[in-house]
């Protein structure tokens, strides 16, 4: 399997992934740390062709105004590295850097809302 958005396949796999840390919410009372339910994933690229660009600027502007989606990640915790749908995740704007030849450089996309 690979990273894919709304069942569709990144048609240029991203060379990094990574789940991003839970920011601690405060402290019960028992002094244990408070997370939040869901976690966030990242995803990056070093260089980027245009095409592979506007297909993540077509993810982001078709589903921003219609709510969620079902995204293939790495499996959080899982004993070996396999993919899984997690489905009700939402997406942030894509960010990207600056061109250089004709590609983008320094893109990154961060899924959120995500249910493990």
């Amino acid at each position: 399997m690979t990273y894919a958005i709304a069942g569709t396949a990144l048609s240029l796999q991203p060379e990094t992934g990574k789940w991003l840390p839970r920011a601690e919410l405060g402290v019960d009372g028992s002094g244990h740390p408070v997370y939040p339910a869901l976690r966030e994933f990242e995803m990056g690229w070093s260089l980027m062709d245009a095409a592979s660009w506007n297909q993540l600027c077509n993810l982001f502007d078709t589903v921003s105004t219609t709510g969620t989606v079902v995204a293939s990640l790495p499996e959080y915790g899982a004993a070996a590295y396999a993919f899984k749908s997690y489905s009700g995740c939402t997406l942030l704007e894509p960010e990207v850097g600056e061109y250089f030849e004709e590609h983008v450089v320094g893109v990154r996309l961060v899924l959120l809302n995500i249910k493990v």
